[in-house]
This record gives structure tokens, C-alpha cells and sequence, in this order.
């Protein structure tokens, strides 16, 4: 299982960069000599020379500002991936409260994610990190494990704002297994070793003032054994509130576990986005959110958002409610 999971990883990577490498050789000869020059090609950006010419730390260039009419999703914030090539630091703070057959106890989680747009098209993502804060039964305080990965560009048209972008990232069990992270469980021999995120997400706007996110993926486990299998669909809608800064949003999750894991311990009982629980007898089993939020978006670079979420369905495993943070510095 680990050489698999090594080979895939592999190959995603050589994928994202022979694509990459594809397209540049397909530019146009005035296209090259224009960035070569330090200014920028209708084809990449059609903005000011800083777009394509100006690069952070010498490597990582800017958002593309193209979409800057569009905001990013709140939750489900470790996998629920904006479509955008972007170049930015996402502060989250959120807290969770259990359903009352746990205790109605909370937690909370302080992260940072970063963003960093290679190219154009290619993006490095950091989307999992931070220090968990914990008042239940289940856990203490402790360190998240770090998911890292790869996003490309399929799709970017800027005539109708539309995008597509396919993307895949590795969670590293580095984290504190007294708050469920790292490697909290070594049942019959078996131990975790990570798990992947495969995702297809894209964007499109809606009249006037509005847009819609949607994003697909999977969550595979490198040691089914011991980590349950999960899909998710997640969507994004938001709407401008007239020629103010602000937006109003709505987001809903969909989470379906395709395995089972083998912890007896909490049989039955569905971790989420944050935590893998790797529980048995949760099989084909269901949960939906529902979120309504509100974002202040001054101007391209500054992104203040916050959601109240729930769960929609009767099956509510470790969530009974939460509350999003998140402030986004985007170059």
C-alpha cells in the first residue's frame, strides 16, 4: 500500500508538471518574448506587467486577478478547495461543539494555510495544519497532522468566468495522537500511514452578482485497514449585497463512507472533514451541512469571512454545530 501510495503521488506530481511544461512550449512566440521582457501576454493574464513579471521570494507570481469578483468557501476548509491559481497566507480559527450524545463538548482549531501559484496554471497547497484546543472526552490539546499537495488549472475562461481544476494532496500523520491526529491507532499490527485527497473543483457565475463553487474528491486512506474511505461533494453559493463590499453565502456538504475502518472503539460513529476516526460499521453511511455565512471582501487582496454550520441529516457523527473564522492575505 505504501509503494502505491508513493507511485500515485508520483505520478501527479509529473502529470501537473509535463502539462505545464506542454503549455508553455505551446506559447506564442510574441507571448514569450513579452514575459520575457517582464511584461505580461493577453493569453496569461491580460493585466498590468506586475501580473506576470512580479514574483514573491523569487518563485511565486500573482493571483490571478481576472477572478478577483469571486470569494472562497469557508467550510469543509481542509479539502473544499477554491478553483483560482492563487498566491496567499488563509488564517482559520473555528469552533465545534459535539451533539448532545457526546457531551455537547467543543474544540477548537487555530490554522494557517498557505497558497502558492507556481505558474499561471500550478499551485503548491498547504491546506491542513494548526493547534487543536480541545474541552471534550475524546481529546486533548494537541497538534493537526499537515495536508500538502498539488492544484492545476484545466479551465480558465475569461470571457464567461468560468474555471476548472483538478488537484490532489497527502496527509502527513505527523500530528498529536491525543487529539486523534498522527498515528493515534496500531490495531492487529496495522498502522496509519496517511491519507490522500482527489479532488476536481471549478466555478461559474449566477446572474448578476452571484457564484457557484462545487467540488468533488475523495478521501483514500494508505492503510484502508485501519482508516475509513470517504467521498464528498461540496458546494459554494454567494451573492454580492448591490455595490457594497459584502457578500452573503450559502455552503452544503455532502460526506459518504465508502469503508469502514477498523476501530471497534467508536463503532458506528463518523469522524469528518478534520478527523478520521477510522470507525467500524459506518459503511455506505450519510452526512450532510448546511451553512449560511457572510464575507467582507474590501478589494483583491483581503478576505474576512464568517459561517455557522450544521448538520442536515439525522446522522451527525462527531459534529452538532460549528462556527468558521477565516481572514485571507492574497498577493
Amino acid at each position: 500500500m505504501k509503494i502505491w501510495s508513493l507511485l500515485f503521488t508520483l505520478s501527479f506530481i509529473i502529470a501537473s508538471l509535463c502539462a505545464e511544461s506542454a503549455r508553455a512550449q505551446a506559447e506564442s512566440p510574441s507571448d514569450v518574448a513579452a514575459t520575457e521582457s517582464g511584461g505580461s501576454s493577453c493569453s496569461d493574464c491580460g493585466q498590468s506587467e506586475c501580473c506576470c513579471g512580479c514574483r514573491l521570494l523569487g518563485f511565486m507570481v500573482p493571483s490571478d486577478p481576472s477572478f478577483c469578483d469571486y470569494i472562497s468557501p469557508i467550510t469543509n476548509p481542509t479539502m473544499f478547495e477554491d478553483p483560482r491559481t492563487l498566491t496567499e497566507a488563509r488564517a482559520i480559527a473555528l469552533s465545534q461543539r459535539m451533539p448532545a450524545y457526546l457531551g455537547s463538548q467543543t474544540f477548537q482549531l487555530y490554522a494557517l494555510q498557505l497558497r502558492a501559484a507556481l505558474t499561471d496554471r500550478l499551485s503548491v497547497i498547504a491546506t491542513k495544519d494548526g493547534f487543536i484546543v480541545s474541552h471534550n472526552a475524546l481529546q486533548t490539546d494537541g497538534w493537526a497532522d499537515i495536508m500538502i499537495g498539488l492544484k492545476y488549472n484545466l479551465i480558465t475562461n475569461y470571457c464567461t468566468h468560468r474555471l476548472l481544476s483538478v488537484g490532489a494532496t497527502y496527509e502527513l500523520p505527523i500530528g498529536s495522537p491525543r487529539v486523534l491526529q498522527g498515528t493515534p491507532r496500531i490495531l492487529d499490527g496495522e498502522s496509519i500511514d496517511g491519507q490522500y485527497n482527489v479532488f476536481l473543483t471549478g466555478g461559474t457565475p449566477i446572474g448578476y452578482n452571484g457564484h457557484w463553487i462545487s467540488a468533488f474528491g475523495v478521501r483514500i486512506p494508505a492503510n484502508h485497514v485501519v482508516q475509513s474511505g470517504m467521498w464528498y461533494w461540496s458546494n459554494h453559493f454567494d451573492v454580492k449585497a448591490g455595490m457594497t463590499d459584502f457578500y452573503g453565502l450559502l455552503e452544503i456538504n455532502w460526506y459518504h463512507w465508502y469503508d469502514s475502518g477498523n476501530n471497534a472503539v467508536t463503532a458506528g460513529l463518523n469522524g469528518g472533514d478534520l478527523v478520521n476516526l477510522g470507525s467500524t460499521n459506518i459503511t455506505n453511511t450519510d452526512i450532510a451541512t448546511g451553512a449560511l455565512g457572510l464575507k467582507y471582501k474590501p478589494h483583491g487582496n483581503l478576505e474576512i469571512g464568517a459561517a455557522y454550520e450544521v448538520p442536515l441529516t439525522n446522522r451527525r457523527g462527531i459534529m452538532g454545530d460549528r462556527i468558521t473564522l477565516d481572514l485571507i492575505l492574497r498577493y
